[in-house]
């Protein structure tokens, strides 16, 4: 079962995903919980910035694909309509979100990492949309998000292929905009959230 857990650092919000075998996966519960831990930090106005993480072997691995494959047509549609609402608020939200990618960052996951405003990303990060491969193509919105960032033929070889790309080969496609031993992504990430909300801040 993927959890998700909410620390301050004083004010920036770190979110991290977790789950008994290391792999996040963003089930209903999941976002679910996400949804209102978001909630509660665009309300918070002690709160500036939000930095959303996992663990170090993956940002997160998509939808659980077993939870997926009991939905009713009806059941699915509500789904994807809910995740894609949340990607919404993330992308439109007035405080900054940046995701810290270690590890995998798969399906949904790259989804959700392509919501966020900022994308740092470990050494050891990896990129894909294995649905392409699985007959799926995601519902959660990285049809639209990702040409937008690397262009239309890079994103349709990730979405048919499969194919997973290195952190380095995601800076250079411009998908994380930094580069980062893993022992330093969190401190950068979280000096960055706070870099974004102070140049937000005066320009108000």
């Amino acid at each position: 079962m993927t959890t998700l857990t909410a620390e301050r650092h004083d004010s920036i919000l770190l979110l991290r995903l977790a789950s008994p075998d290391s792999y996040p996966r963003l089930t209903r519960p999941a976002w679910q919980s996400l949804g209102e831990q978001l909630t509660r930090g665009a309300r918070d106005e002690a709160i500036r910035a939000i930095v959303l993480t996992g663990t170090d072997q993956a940002f997160a691995a998509g939808a659980e694909l077993k939870e997926v494959s009991t939905l009713t047509a009806l059941e699915a549609l509500r789904f994807s309509a809910m995740a894609q609402g949340w990607m919404s608020r993330i992308e439109r939200s007035p405080k900054p979100v940046v995701a810290a990618i270690c590890g995998w960052c798969l399906g949904g996951g790259l989804d959700l990492a392509l919501a966020c405003h900022l994308r740092l990303a470990a050494t050891d990060a990896q990129f894909g949309h294995p649905g392409g491969v699985l007959g799926l193509v995601t519902g959660w919105g990285g049809t639209a998000r990702l040409p937008r960032l690397v262009g239309w033929p890079r994103a349709l070889e990730l979405l048919t292929t499969g194919r997973t790309i290195s952190a380095t080969e995601a800076h250079a496609w411009h998908l994380v905009s930094e580069v980062l031993e893993p022992h330093a992504l969190l401190d950068r990430a979280v000096a960055r959230a706070r870099q974004i909300a102070d140049l937000m801040d005066a320009g108000r």
